[in-house]
């Protein structure tokens, strides 16, 4: 086991951690993976960053305690992914969960264990049936003891409904937590509701209260489609560690997307000063971006979740083009290049838009090279078939089908 909690001291050295959750708060949107799957996904995940994996990737294993299946599969993650990635099982507050996602990842590099605490009123009534103080009080307690049975594994706590919580409450208690022995503190923005300039201000508010020594975390849902803007306002305050879930994948409507908010921060390092400050050094190994698109595709096949034509970064829109200007001037109409960052070469697609060039290009990708008229009658037919099906695309094999019928009739007797 390491004795060095790469987590904070990679936040405390300015780089950026995402706290992967697809695999635990993922199965809240009613998906549930593999423990193989886990394993590979995880080190596919700590692939993105080479050698430096696991100071840039916590990896969410799973919640122990629901079953023993469960278990199983949080002790596999992190005995086989421990390379890759800092493993981490996840607990109520509770001494008997506790112990349980201690015994899932112990052994295990860079292991680590978040335990689950009430911080507003709320939730403190709904969940352990207290004040919010007795609550985080209580939590402390469990945090302590955690730490004493750690053996070396990392102690992490997630305050739950912070931004509806008192501030200076979940200061004093991250506060106190850190100070005995927590290595990062999660504020979770529980029912999704924040705007940015509230998230911003919630996590200034509690990281001022709290004291340098505290590293705080988002993780912050989609309820209102402002994940991402909420993501990046919090690490525009100083946060390095972020939650984040493959597609989206999170409980009700989701949480930011892994591969949305990692291409952000990667693909431009202008734009990343302009959300960590000026002269920011976000990696120990900067990310391989063409690794996203395939990872986002083996976790849709898995968990059934689409990859739609507007998905950002990784849906099947991406680096293809179907209108006549953007055909002729592509890097005037997309604000980075596909093939560049992400491997994708272009790709031209037929629709009812499609211009003579763009026809002409597809047919030519098919093995036709067509004449003005020729064209012109293919043109005709590609618009009269998408507006008959309803259906802005013809298919590849049609289109194919039909150049066949189109240039034999052109050719002499």
């Amino acid at each position: 086991m390491s004795a060095v909690d790469v987590v904070r001291e990679s936040a405390g050295a300015g780089r950026v951690v995402f706290f992967e959750e697809s695999a635990r708060d993922g199965a809240q949107a009613k998906t549930l993976m593999s423990a193989p799957f886990r394993v590979r996904l995880a080190r596919e995940q700590g692939a993105v960053f080479g050698a430096d994996g696991p100071r840039h990737v916590v990896f969410a294993a799973g919640f122990p305690s629901v079953c023993a299946q469960e278990f199983e599969a949080t002790r596999q993650v992190a005995l086989e992914a421990q390379e890759s990635v800092s493993p981490a099982a996840i607990c109520r507050g509770t001494q008997a969960d506790v112990r349980l996602a201690l015994s899932a990842v112990r052994g295990a590099l860079h292991a680590r264990v978040m335990v689950i605490v009430a911080a507003s009123e709320a939730t403190a009534h709904a969940l352990v049936h207290t004040s919010a103080r007795q609550a985080l009080e209580q939590g402390l307690a469990v945090v302590k003891e955690a730490v004493h049975r750690a053996d070396g594994v990392a102690v992490d706590v997630c305050l739950v409904d912070a931004p509806r919580a008192d501030p200076a409450l979940v200061a004093e208690y991250a506060g106190a937590m850190t100070a005995h022995g927590a290595g990062t503190v999660v504020l979770a923005d529980t029912v999704g509701d924040l705007l940015p300039d509230r998230a911003r201000a919630l996590f200034e508010r509690v990281a001022a209260g709290a004291g340098p020594d505290t590293v705080l975390v988002s993780h912050l849902h989609n309820d209102l489609g402002l994940a991402l803007a909420n993501t990046l306002a919090a690490l525009a305050s100083g946060v390095r560690v972020a939650a984040c879930s493959w597609l989206g994948m999170a409980e009700r409507s989701g949480m930011v997307a892994t591969e949305q908010l990692l291409f952000l921060l990667g693909h431009d390092p202008a734009k990343a000063e302009q959300v960590l400050g000026r002269g920011a050094e976000p990696w120990w190994t900067a990310p391989d971006l063409t690794r996203l698109p395939g990872i986002a595709r083996m976790v849709s096949a898995q968990t059934g979740v689409p990859l739609t034509v507007t998905t950002p970064v990784v849906g099947t829109g991406v680096a293809t083009i179907s209108t006549g200007t953007p055909f002729t001037h592509p890097q005037t109409f997309q604000p980075y290049d596909p093939q560049q960052h992400l491997g994708l070469a272009p790709t031209v697609v037929l629709t009812h838009l499609a211009s003579r060039r763009v026809l002409q290009a597809v047919a030519e990708r098919l093995g036709h090279r067509l004449d003005p008229a020729q064209t012109r009658t293919a043109l005709d037919w590609v618009k009269d078939r998408a507006y008959r099906s309803g259906r802005a695309v013809i298919a590849d094999a049609d289109f194919a089908a039909y150049l066949d019928g189109l240039t034999a009739t052109a050719q002499p007797l």
